[in-house]
């Protein structure tokens, strides 16, 4: 675990946001961030009934989060194969690489905290 101090935290998070929010990527609010870590960080099958359970937020939060995220092209929907009633969240190439793009970005803020 890296050694930083709150000041330090908080310079790495505003970085990487300014940084975000100047690239050419969307522009994410934080619950939409914390669906899309959420669905790529932790293992499938992901539905919006176990996003609001693992997020503590509200199933209609969700969904709303998801609309964003997909429209952007970052999750897709998918019916459940196994049972048709529900729809799972998959997982996207375009999501991947923007999420891949972002840690490179706050790698790249650590390094400037770092430097200090």
């Amino acid at each position: 675990m890296v050694d930083v101090t709150r000041q330090q935290a908080l310079e790495l998070w505003r970085n990487a946001v300014v940084a975000s929010v100047k690239g050419d990527t969307p522009d994410l609010s934080q619950r939409q961030m914390a669906v899309m870590l959420t669905v790529y960080m932790s293992a499938p099958p992901h539905t919006v009934r176990g996003l609001a359970d693992l997020l503590g937020i509200s199933k209609p939060a969700v969904t709303r989060a998801l609309d964003r995220l997909g429209s952007f092209g970052l999750v897709k929907r998918k019916v459940d194969e196994n049972d048709r009633r529900s729809v799972l969240i998959q997982r996207t190439v375009k999501g991947s690489v923007f999420l891949s793009d972002f840690a490179g970005v706050v790698m790249d803020g650590a390094k400037a905290v770092d430097s200090e």
